[in-house]
């Protein structure tokens, strides 16, 4: 009786876990359906007005951050929008942070997700490239954060996926964010102080547009040097 009990506990369970993560998944897929039917609007002027009507407007911007990052909402719009809210400093501050809490927040609902396709991901041909991430650790994280060209959201995602722990993940992506953090930040800065008519925009434009192209030709160079 106490086993045949303990089974039929442990069942309810597990069924919950599983509606759970599907429930989880369903909502990702409305979030990210909807960021692409009205990507039209999702400009950082447009982010920036709905976040500086809240008395505390860094954490209201963080958690903007990690919703955004869960639903493809590209990173550096985010982060043109720290420019503008909160200037070239603060605005590298908080983007920065913003974009480390999506990128944790991604790695793990990918390992919370995905926990029962370990098994699968190690049959695939992505094999030998996530062996090679969780083996270069943070570094082999931040090679990657400085291709623009990989997704920001799909990266936390498919490395939740990986062996790698969360701290040398949540370092690599901070390491690797923010050359691109930096450069954003600078522009949106100089866009807000353009839309005030002030003069000292042209500094921070060049400081991000210089940043900007650094990080454009690091990762060809970084990748050579590791091979």
């Amino acid at each position: 009786m106490p086993k045949s009990g303990g089974a039929a506990i442990a069942f309810p369970l597990s069924a919950c876990q599983r509606a759970a993560r599907l429930s989880v998944l369903f909502l990702l897929i409305i979030g990210a359906v909807a960021v692409w039917r009205w990507r039209a609007v999702l400009t950082p002027i447009a982010i920036t007005a709905a976040i500086r009507s809240y008395p505390a407007a860094p954490l209201a911007f963080i958690a903007a951050h990690i919703a955004a990052s869960l639903v493809f909402v590209p990173r550096t719009l985010l982060a043109v929008a720290a420019g503008l809210l909160f200037g070239a400093g603060w605005g590298i501050v908080w983007g920065a942070l913003g974009s480390v809490a999506g990128a944790a927040a991604g790695f793990l609902l990918a390992r919370y997700l995905g926990s029962g396709l370990a098994r699968l991901q190690r049959a695939t041909h992505a094999t030998a490239l996530l062996e090679r991430v969780e083996r270069g650790g943070w570094r082999a994280v931040a090679l990657l954060r400085l291709i623009p060209i990989i997704p920001h959201s799909l990266a936390n995602f498919g490395l939740g996926l990986t062996r790698l722990p969360l701290g040398a993940y949540a370092f690599g992506s901070l390491i690797g964010q923010l050359p691109l953090t930096i450069a954003y930040a600078e522009l949106g800065a100089a866009g807000e102080r353009l839309l005030i008519g002030s003069p000292g925009w042209i500094q921070p434009t060049l400081i991000g547009l210089a940043v900007l192209s650094l990080s454009l030709l690091s990762p060809a160079y970084l990748s050579r040097r590791s091979r």
